[in-house]
């Protein structure tokens, strides 16, 4: 680290569980973050300010105006742009010694099984089951870490899955993919802009604890959250012996960094 960065990352060099060990594993790191919307906006500005070194968004949309009411990456005159050049923008004003990589295309399976292996974690940020039973796919394959987050209305949930454990379920696990779930958009049902915020948020952190090595992520947990009475629930989640994804695992990954 040189005195610039020592400088900039002083609050969290100062914290005892991450000092600066964690700090630079940090700026060792390389996320994932699949979608530049209302949860990727703030998982990619918390984790650009906390000085992730790379950052790699996924996103083939373009900035609409309905966006701007949760989407903070993005701001009115980006209305009609890229995400991924909007949210490049944005990064580099808040913090220039990140590595922004944009990828302006829908996440498939064959760019994740290409991508996927380069990273540290993988943030999904996205908005719909197919894309989202990819990425489990490919980062179970690749024994990447997972933060996966979703929000409709008042509703959010947030789970991390680490393929570094033995232990961690996988997406599919909660979620099967053969079984059946009403897809709704937030174009059709709305949603309360904070709470996209707060669970993207949590996802960051989720992402930070997992490359720094420190705290308690939240494998084999699911939370959820309702923000209209501002409740938490929290669901145990365990490994399913039929899960299409993951049943038969019986050997760790190689570990980058600590599991946790």
């Amino acid at each position: 680290m040189n005195d610039d960065q020592l400088l900039r990352y002083s609050r969290h060099i100062l914290v005892d569980e991450i000092g600066i060990e964690a700090q630079q594993r940090f700026l060792d790191a390389h996320a994932i973050i699949i979608g530049a919307g209302g949860l990727g906006s703030p998982a990619a500005m918390y984790l650009a300010a906390a000085g992730v070194g790379e950052i790699t968004l996924v996103d083939a949309d373009s900035v609409d105006l309905t966006n701007l009411q949760r989407q903070i990456l993005h701001v009115s005159a980006s209305v009609g742009e890229s995400k991924v050049d909007s949210a490049r923008h944005t990064l580099a004003a808040l913090n220039p010694g990140v590595k922004v990589n944009t990828v302006a295309i829908r996440a498939d399976k064959d760019w994740l099984n290409t991508h996927v292996p380069r990273a540290s974690v993988v943030l999904d940020c996205t908005d719909n089951f197919a894309t989202r039973h990819a990425i489990n796919a490919a980062c179970f394959a690749h024994g990447i870490p997972l933060v996966s987050g979703a929000a409709l209305r008042f509703d959010g949930q947030i789970s991390t899955f680490d393929f570094r454990s033995s232990e961690s379920p996988c997406y599919a696990c909660v979620f099967p993919p053969d079984e059946a779930f009403e897809e709704v958009a937030c174009s059709t049902m709305g949603v309360f802009s904070p709470t996209v915020g707060i669970i993207g948020t949590m996802q960051a952190a989720e992402a930070l604890r997992v490359i720094g090595g420190f705290g308690t992520t939240l494998q084999g947990r699911l939370m959820m959250l309702d923000s209209l009475r501002m409740e938490w629930n929290t669901m145990r989640i365990a490994r399913q012996a039929d899960c299409v994804v993951c049943a038969g695992r019986t050997t760790l990954f190689a570990k980058s960094n600590p599991v946790i």
